[in-house]
């Protein structure tokens, strides 16, 4: 399964990968927003991993949505020189999956939340996820998740949810040869502990790790634990290049 053992919950990753990231052969950490967020979505994460953030349609942007296909390109467009590892965060998800199907710089991905689960399709359904786990989350953030709405737009935001919900990302991970990292808070009604193990044994080289106390919007709520994921996939990496 996974290349690594599980690391200790809530730890916090140490400076010795941090400072090595971007030097030759180390892979370097780009995050992309889910759906309707931009850049502020994991602006902890990315202080405690020295990522950057790659910003799309609908995920930032306030443009018209092409095809999944599309959405892949313009991700890959971004990417730069050299290995990447991704981190997909909710419907973007579907989005760093497609981009590490054909582009050999993807040394990994971590996908936090993933969507869409083919039960949620039905708006009522979602619509009942959806608040279940706004319940569980802090609401500290409603402000901030608010603010990011607003600058993408509902017009982006219903676009790309129009165009990734129907997407089969489990069969994409089954195409995916590099390490994958599936991570869901243990209170995320969105993304269900049974579709997110699903997804981890579609991944040849899948894993499934459960956050405890966290809902979907992990990020945000539990940075230090995701960048713990983080920098143990990117030491898993470095050492099989060693």
């Amino acid at each position: 399964m996974g290349c690594c053992a599980r690391p200790p919950p809530g730890g916090v990753v140490s400076s010795t990968w941090v400072s090595a990231a971007g030097s030759a052969g180390v892979p370097r950490i780009v995050c992309v927003p889910g759906l309707g967020l931009d850049g502020r979505s994991s602006a902890r994460l990315r202080r405690r991993s020295s990522g950057t953030v790659a910003i799309l349609p609908g995920m930032g942007l306030r443009r018209s949505v092409g095809t999944l296909p599309e959405l892949a390109e313009g991700l890959r467009a971004q990417l730069g020189s050299g290995p990447v590892v991704l981190v997909g965060h909710s419907q973007s998800c579907q989005v760093v999956v497609a981009a590490a199907e054909a582009d050999p710089r993807v040394a990994g991905l971590l996908l936090l939340g993933p969507t869409t689960d083919p039960r949620l399709r039905r708006p009522t359904v979602l619509a009942a996820r959806w608040v279940r786990t706004a319940l569980r989350e802090p609401w500290w953030q409603l402000p901030l998740v608010l603010a990011q709405w607003l600058h993408t737009g509902p017009v982006a935001m219903a676009a790309l949810w129009r165009r990734a919900s129907r997407d089969r990302v489990d069969e994409r991970l089954r195409r995916v040869g590099v390490p994958v990292v599936v991570v869901r808070g243990e209170r995320d009604a969105l993304c269900p502990h049974d579709w997110a193990a699903h997804l981890a044994r579609c991944a040849p080289r899948g894993r499934l790790v459960e956050l405890p106390g966290a809902a979907h919007m992990t990020p945000q709520t539990h940075p230090a634990a995701v960048a713990e994921l983080v920098g143990e996939l990117v030491g898993c990496l470095r050492g099989a290049a060693d």
